[in-house]
């Protein structure tokens, strides 16, 4: 089990704020393509990877990454500085 974390219109569009989720996946892709399959609200929130940033137990990570002894996976958009 994973805890899976939505911030801003990520969370928005999934309607949670987070969520304990049971996946096969071994990768962040993977469980993006879990998520997605899973409803269209997914979907929506996961349709442009580009604008969006992951997070694996607090640490930037990528797709790619691996979520072997993994916690936690937030989704969120790029900061913005100012």
């Amino acid at each position: 089990m994973i805890d899976v974390v939505y911030f801003a219109w990520v969370r928005e569009r999934i309607g949670l704020p987070r969520e304990r989720v049971e996946t096969s996946a071994t990768s962040v892709a993977g469980l993006i393509e879990e998520l997605t399959a899973r409803e269209d609200r997914y979907a929506a929130a996961f349709a442009d990877l580009s604008a969006l940033r992951v997070a694996l137990d607090q640490e930037l990570g990528s797709f790619d990454s691996s979520l072997a002894g993994v916690r936690e996976v937030a989704f969120f958009p790029p900061m913005t500085g100012g």
